[in-house]
């Protein structure tokens, strides 16, 4: 089992950039797919990027290619969520999580709390 820990939201204006983090707890950090979710108001959640467990591969949404970089540091238990070109629709609560998977699947086991990320316009 791993537990998850989300930080770096906040609020930050179009065009800016954030940088999330995923601290998890254990050693077994790299048996992982990491992947990140995100959820908006009045909206289902929906997939933004996974990564497999060496972090030699990953997968990103059309809606945030070219603006959003997924990485991990196994060393360090961490994965990240690098968000550049942010916009107002990018604004949701961003949520980690593991899986026993490949980077292909939806379906993850793992879940951390949450991150607020809100774009102003």
């Amino acid at each position: 089992q791993v537990q998850l820990v989300e930080s770096g939201g906040g609020l930050v204006q179009a065009g800016g950039s954030l940088r999330l983090s995923c601290a998890a707890s254990g050693r077994t950090f790299n048996i992982y797919t990491m992947g990140w979710f995100r959820q908006a108001p009045g909206k289902e959640r929906e997939f933004v990027a996974a990564i497999s467990t060496s972090g030699g591969s990953t997968r990103v949404a059309d809606s945030v290619k070219g603006r959003f970089t997924i990485s991990r540091d196994n060393a360090k238990n961490t994965m990240y969520l690098q968000m550049n070109s942010l916009k107002p629709e990018d604004t949701a609560v961003y949520y980690c999580a593991a899986s026993v998977n490949s980077i292909l699947s939806y379906n993850y086991q793992y879940w951390g709390q949450g991150t607020q990320v809100t774009v102003s316009s």
